[in-house]
């Protein structure tokens, strides 16, 4: 495919592999921010190309999978109003609360609903004027500018029966909490493309200084893994600490100004509870004071609601980047992508998932390294 075989080259591959391990002298730690980096890395078994004194975990990138237990439960209470339309993207569906799914509770008569666009909810908010509709806004910044525009536009339009759920999150804080984890081993970063390409790369200049660590802006294709690994690599031989570039052709420093700006008319920064993390100062959006009239969580008075965790789930660990998928002894067993204990296996971002999907859970089978293309087609093994 035309602008993406180039990306998934066999000969460019193995060149930056044997650049990789020239370059590392010593083991290291590198943290891929990103679920879907995390989904690429086991996809194309990116961690078992590079030399195994370079060690990838997986970071808190998955949106789906570090909205928390209560805020879950929150979309729950409000979901089993009779008067209530729920709308939400299908990943959050089959994400367990503390007492089933929203999935379960649509087979119970909740109208839940899966929108492909949050404007798609505020639409049905105008075609069911005796109903009020409730889109779950989860996501990282990347989501942001399209949830701020729906409510921003049922503000304008007069839409009064249009609220949002909101559960958005920030990626900086989050970094900044795994480094002051007492277990963190992560020493550097693949940092978030699809993030960054919305709001840029300014604010991880400050994580650098703060915490002498190096971040490498990284793509998604096999390339730009292998690429973002070498340029952390060398990052950490030499001693720097910088923020680089290696998605330059989808980031820039300044990200995207207007999607910016409506973030910031609609949204502010405010605390925000992790799924498995726990709540972290400043790191998360929330809607201001004129838009309160389409915050759900005010509306229905569901800002305290007791919670209940899986005590199997290990996901927090592995969201913090301290245990992986195959670690937790319920993994491929009693916790399927079918039967979910935790909203790590459930969206096709989180760790758990890639690894069940690429046969990480089988015995004696992907225990390899994996070969780093297919030299027939030129193209990296899918």
């Amino acid at each position: 495919m035309k602008y993406l075989d180039e990306y998934r080259d066999s000969a460019v591959a193995s060149s930056l592999i044997k650049e990789i391990a020239r370059t590392a002298t010593r083991p290291w730690v590198l943290m891929e921010v990103c679920g879907g980096q995390t989904h690429s890395i086991v996809r194309y078994g990116i961690d078992r190309m590079i030399p195994e004194s370079i060690e990838l975990v997986h970071g808190p990138g998955c949106p789906v999978c570090v909205t928390s237990l209560e805020m879950i439960d929150k979309a729950h209470a409000i979901a089993s109003h009779p008067d209530v339309i729920f709308t939400s993207f299908g990943d959050m569906l089959r994400v367990p609360g503390s007492r089933g799914d929203l999935l379960t509770l649509k087979s119970r008569g909740a109208d839940v609903r899966v929108v492909y666009s949050p404007l798609d909810a505020v639409q049905i908010a105008r075609d069911n004027p005796g109903k009020h509709v409730v889109f779950f806004g989860v996501g990282f910044e990347t989501t942001a500018p399209a949830n701020a525009m729906s409510v921003y536009r049922a503000k304008l339009e007069g839409v009064k029966n249009y609220s949002m759920l909101v559960s958005h999150v920030l990626v900086p804080p989050a970094m900044a909490a795994v480094l002051n984890a007492p277990d963190n081993r992560v020493q550097g970063f693949l940092g978030p493309g699809h993030v960054c390409a919305v709001v840029g790369y300014r604010e991880y200049e400050s994580l650098c200084d703060r915490f002498h660590v190096p971040i490498v802006v990284t793509g998604f294709e096999p390339i730009d893994l292998l690429e973002g690994i070498l340029m952390t690599v060398r990052q950490l031989e030499a001693g720097r600490a910088e923020v680089e570039n290696q998605y330059v052709r989808a980031v820039a420093r300044d990200g995207n100004g207007p999607a910016i700006d409506l973030i910031s008319k609609v949204f502010e920064v405010a605390d925000r509870k992790w799924r498995g993390v726990g709540p972290i100062p400043q790191s998360g959006y929330q809607l201001r004071d004129e838009y309160r009239d389409h915050d759900a969580e005010k509306i229905f008075e569901v800002e305290s609601i007791a919670t209940r965790e899986s005590e199997t789930c290990i996901s927090g660990l592995i969201l913090r980047g301290a245990r992986k998928p195959s670690d937790c002894p319920a993994f491929g067993k009693e916790c399927t992508p079918q039967r979910p204990l935790g909203a790590t296996m459930v969206s096709a971002e989180g760790a758990c998932a890639a690894y069940y999907q690429y046969g990480r859970y089988l015995s004696g089978r992907a225990v390899a390294k994996a070969a780093p293309a297919d030299e027939s087609n030129g193209k990296a093994h899918p």
